[in-house]
């Protein structure tokens, strides 16, 4: 049994940590809402570009044309990345920036794969579904709001043990999940506080470490970089970025990956001086047909002169780790049953922490709420 002493620290680290994550949170949670139907919504919407019907079997342009049509329409920007769409190979979406630095500042071509032509140019930097999802990813802040909201989120899990923790002692007078409907609105609320808080548990727990996680990906890829490819490109240090004019087919070097790892499927193609790449090679981040490997790719490095494969290595466990957390954290790898019991979860998070706030509001209430809630340090000790 815990004694009056722990239960007191507990009960600190539980307040505390609670009270400063609780608002971002509650902004976390209520943008993450509509970006667990980002695909929905944009059908909705009709912002998802869909390829227009041909018959089965229609062959392909070459990705050189794909780049070169998408080049044309922003001749004075430099192609950082292309890929196809998820669920067809028809579709080619091609991303352009004003320099192979990372920026918003992007540009984004839909290219038919069939006929070479251009299908849209939606603006994915702008409108109500990326304002949900800057603010839910680093709140306008770049790297640093990232970090911040890892701290949030590291919060948000000393609240989790803090309150699973103090749960059974301060509920040993009650059944589990009751309500005292009878007593003041600030006991029911800690009561429905409580319930809906050790319902969520598993979820919450789960969310918001593969969230935390997430937030270090500009880091765990840097740090990827740093440690598992500098011996590889050890041969081209010094060397400046290869000019487009003086680059190999890249549809040769597409086929030189997909023979490096036969039967995976392309995820995204990084071109050279981009974050994802160096600058001497097009890397080639290929994916599994599974429902867990389609989630973990593996980078093919291509030179981007000679067309010919320089390395695929295997990424680490901690590149494993954060592609992992990804579906785990949106609730996107199940279809739409998994996207509305996520929703629902998210929904009784809200509550949890917007009763938590509530409670903390109502602090100078004439009695403290444990005696009020008939629990008290020496009671729960015991």
């Amino acid at each position: 049994m815990l004694s009056a002493r722990s239960i007191k620290t507990w009960s600190w680290l539980h307040k505390w940590s609670s009270l400063v994550c609780t608002v971002f949170m509650l902004l976390l949670c209520l943008t993450g809402l509509p970006l667990i139907f980002h695909h929905e919504i944009g059908h909705l919407t009709g912002a998802e570009v869909e390829a227009p019907p041909m018959p089965a079997g229609t062959p392909q342009v070459r990705l050189d044309k794909v780049l070169e049509v998408a080049r044309a329409q922003h001749p004075d920007r430099v192609v950082q990345f292309s890929s196809p769409d998820e669920e067809s190979d028809d579709l080619w979406f091609v991303t352009m920036t004003p320099t192979p630095d990372p920026t918003d500042d992007f540009r984004s071509v839909v290219v038919d794969a069939r006929t070479g032509a251009v299908l849209a140019q939606p603006r994915f930097n702008e409108g109500f579904m990326w304002v949900m999802l800057k603010l839910h990813v680093d709140l306008f802040a770049g790297l640093a709001g990232k970090l911040f909201l890892g701290l949030m989120g590291l919060l948000l899990l000393v609240a989790i043990v803090s309150g699973v923790v103090l749960y059974a002692p301060f509920m040993r007078k009650l059944e589990f999940g009751a309500v005292r409907r009878d007593r003041s609105p600030r006991v029911k609320w800690l009561d429905l506080h409580n319930l809906l808080g050790i319902v969520t548990l598993t979820w919450v727990f789960v969310v918001g470490a593969t969230g935390m996680i997430n937030t270090w990906a500009d880091l765990l890829i840097k740090y990827w970089q740093h440690d598992q490819l500098t011996h590889l490109l050890e041969p081209y240090k010094g060397l400046s970025i290869v000019p487009v004019d003086e680059r190999a087919s890249v549809q040769k070097s597409f086929d030189a990956a997909r023979a490096r790892l036969p039967g995976a499927r392309l995820a995204f193609a990084a071109y050279p001086g981009t974050a994802f790449s160096s600058p001497h090679h097009t890397t080639f981040f290929m994916k599994g047909g599974t429902p867990l490997t389609s989630r973990l790719v593996q980078p093919v490095l291509v030179d981007a002169r000679t067309a010919e494969v320089t390395a695929a290595p295997a990424a680490p466990w901690y590149l494993t780790a954060l592609l992992l957390s990804q579906p785990l954290h949106f609730g996107d790898y199940a279809g739409l049953p998994m996207k509305i019991l996520w929703t629902l979860l998210d929904l009784a998070t809200i509550v949890v922490l917007g009763s938590g706030l509530y409670l903390w509001f109502k602090r100078k209430a004439p009695q403290p709420l444990t005696q009020e809630a008939d629990v008290t340090l020496a009671e729960a000790a015991q």
